[in-house]
């Protein structure tokens, strides 16, 4: 089904049409393949990349393309709906280069052409073993020696952890408390970086996820971004980010469902006739599309509020929780119009259901996100 659009300039209609020539080309015919083999599509990420779709938000001097983030994320929404594992790719590497963008010393930030500019890949380095949500509890540790700092810990649910070609490490630098947290850069060859084997997931099979060990890595100093302390927030400025690009791949992830589930469903003879003229699965399917449209509007507006410098982390909160619950439900829903067919990997209504689930955890759990929001209306 086409998506009627309001972008604000023509050279955001191009860039969408692009992206939709290239997610038709590149990843809807190759998803399931990759997927099955649990294979990261490093090439399909390089094409994305040389054609500008890799440092959509960030400025054009630094290699990025100057987008709106209303723009990115409708970009990422397209993407997400030929093959989540790709948009999900982006949007990490994108929230992988916001702390060198964003806090980055002048001189640092001569690195980011390198880094957004389509041949590298990102990561980002927050969570751990013994706690994800409480951030501000890390323990991974960072002790100056010299020109450099020693980095011990070990970093859980590593997205690209095998992959990626830099590190933003969130250490602990001070004493406890988030004041005591600061991020470094690293590049993916420094000695004492060593992932772990892959955690075998439920979805995403082709998105390589694991913890890393940090045994004495030693990271240059001038890798520190943002002064020691600064790490609690930056972390929490670019979750607020990377919640909207997680709002945008649920969006896309459950036009997809709805799209295949309504043709489907018009195919589909029951009693002599097609099963969408069924109240029981027409209604079904007209409360999905109704979710979706409302998620997609929730996820620009707060797009919108970024773009235009005001305060948007509450409504990324809202975004995030609204569009993945949206995912979710609208994932199941689709798999039952299908019935027995559903179940089946002969239709991709089965992976998606098993890829919406986690967009529920990453960028904050849904009961996090409750929590940003209940504690925004607390203070009024």
């Amino acid at each position: 089904m086409t998506v009627d659009r309001i972008l604000p300039t023509d050279e955001a209609h191009d860039l969408l049409d692009l992206a939709t020539e290239l997610a038709d080309r590149e990843l809807a015919p190759n998803a399931a393949g990759y997927e099955q083999r649990a294979e990261f599509p490093r090439e399909v990420l390089r094409t994305l990349g040389r054609a500008g779709l890799l440092g959509l938000p960030y400025p054009e001097e630094h290699g990025g393309a100057a987008q709106p983030y209303e723009v990115y994320l409708q970009v990422l929404e397209i993407l997400a709906s030929r093959w989540l594992a790709v948009a999900e790719a982006v949007s990490v590497h994108t929230l992988s280069c916001y702390p060198l963008a964003e806090f980055g010393s002048d001189e640092q930030r001569s690195r980011l052409p390198e880094l957004i500019g389509g041949e590298l890949i990102g990561a980002y380095c927050l969570s751990e073993p013994q706690g994800g949500s409480d951030a501000a509890a890390l323990t991974t540790r960072a002790v100056r020696d010299g020109d450099a700092y020693l980095v011990t810990g070990t970093k859980a649910w590593i997205t690209h952890a095998r992959v990626a070609d830099f590190y933003n490490i969130f250490c602990r630098t001070g004493g406890p408390g988030p004041k005591g947290i600061s991020c470094l850069l690293a590049d993916r060859d420094t000695p004492g970086i060593v992932p772990q084997a892959a955690e075998k997931t439920m979805g995403l099979h082709a998105s390589p996820v694991a913890q890393i060990a940090f045994d004495d890595a030693r990271v240059p100093a001038d890798r520190l971004i943002g002064g020691a302390g600064a790490g609690f927030t930056i972390a929490m400025s670019a979750l607020d980010s990377g919640r909207l690009g997680i709002a945008a791949c649920a969006v896309g992830l459950a036009q997809a469902a709805l799209d295949y589930a309504v043709g489907y469903a018009r195919e589909r003879q029951q009693f002599g006739q097609p099963i969408i003229a069924f109240q029981g699965l027409g209604f079904l399917l007209a409360d999905a599309a109704t979710q979706i449209s409302a998620a997609r509007a929730l996820t620009l507006h707060a797009a919108r509020l970024r773009d235009a410098g005001r305060p948007y982390s509450t409504e990324a909160a809202k975004a995030k929780l609204f569009a993945t619950d949206v995912a979710m439900r609208v994932t199941t829903d689709a798999v039952q119009v299908l019935g027995g067919a559903g179940y089946v990997a002969d239709h991709p209504l089965e992976r998606y259901l098993r890829e919406a689930k986690v967009l529920q955890i990453v960028e904050g759990t849904n009961q996090i996100q409750r929590m940003v929001i209940s504690r925004a209306l607390a203070k009024g």
